[in-house]
């Protein structure tokens, strides 16, 4: 059974709650596209990217002995780029504008990366 209209949905939700967000995306750690709520951006590209700054991430965080990862937050001119572990397989990357509360991004954002984990490691369980 796959869990993707499931984590499509809390994507969505995800959206509604916080109007800031532009876009969600929810990925294997490896970097597939497991469900998707963006436009104007390549989810794939996102998931790959984010497949790649989540190893130097996780690195870092056990170099420094900051334990396992558990999140990571770009902020550029144009807004933030949030990657939030989802699981034991999963990340959550959310795409949102620069005048987001970023308080409020990390626990709505938290709450959905946990429910996807949930949902994906229970489709793979």
């Amino acid at each position: 059974m796959s869990a993707e209209p499931e984590v499509l949905d809390e994507l969505r939700r995800l959206r509604a709650r916080v109007p800031q967000v532009t876009g969600a995306v929810a990925a294997s750690t490896d970097g597939f596209v497991l469900a998707q709520d963006t436009t104007g951006t390549e989810a794939e590209g996102v998931a790959a990217l984010t497949a790649a700054s989540l190893a130097v991430a996780v690195r870092l965080a056990d170099a420094t002995g900051r334990g396992e990862f558990r999140e990571l937050l770009v902020r550029g001119e144009e807004g933030y780029v949030a990657t939030y572990s989802a699981g034991s397989s999963a990340v959550l990357t959310v795409l949102a504008e620069s005048r987001i509360n970023v308080g409020r991004l990390h626990m709505e954002a938290r709450q959905s990366s946990a429910r996807i984990g949930d949902l994906v490691d229970g489709a793979h369980g």
